[in-house]
């Protein structure tokens, strides 16, 4: 398992390629591992279902943008707080949990995203 600092560059390499490129095959053929399970609701698990939904995410939404806010790692797992952008459609802070096998790929993903609210009842803010 690469060191903790590599682990989370790795994460968020991926994600970069995924949402800030729209290169989603080539995201998932160097840091998936042959294993992918998926627990978000609206995407099946496996490279495919997670390919289908980011290929179909990048034709209907090409300027979405991620910006990583945060990002931590715990042994196997890297952890990413983002602020995702999608013109026309909304903002939202997201946290993303990945988990690497031993050789440093991605195999599990979790994740859980609020709307960015216009208002808010405190100043400091999603991030």
């Amino acid at each position: 398992m690469p060191e903790t600092d590599a682990r989370k560059r790795h994460v968020i390499s991926f994600y970069n390629l995924v949402f800030n490129q729209n290169e989603i095959r080539d995201a998932v053929e160097q840091y998936v591992g042959d294993e992918f399970i998926q627990h978000n609701p609206n995407i099946e698990t496996g490279k495919l279902g997670f390919i289908n939904f980011f290929e179909r995410m990048a034709r209907e939404h090409p300027r979405k943008r991620v910006t990583v806010k945060r990002a931590f790692a715990d042994g196997d797992h890297v952890i990413l707080h983002s602020l995702q952008e999608w013109p026309g459609v909304q903002n939202f802070a997201t946290v993303d949990i990945f988990r690497l096998n031993a050789d440093g790929k991605i195999v599990e993903h979790w994740d859980v995203m609020q709307v960015m609210p216009q208002k808010s009842a405190n100043p400091n803010g999603m991030f």
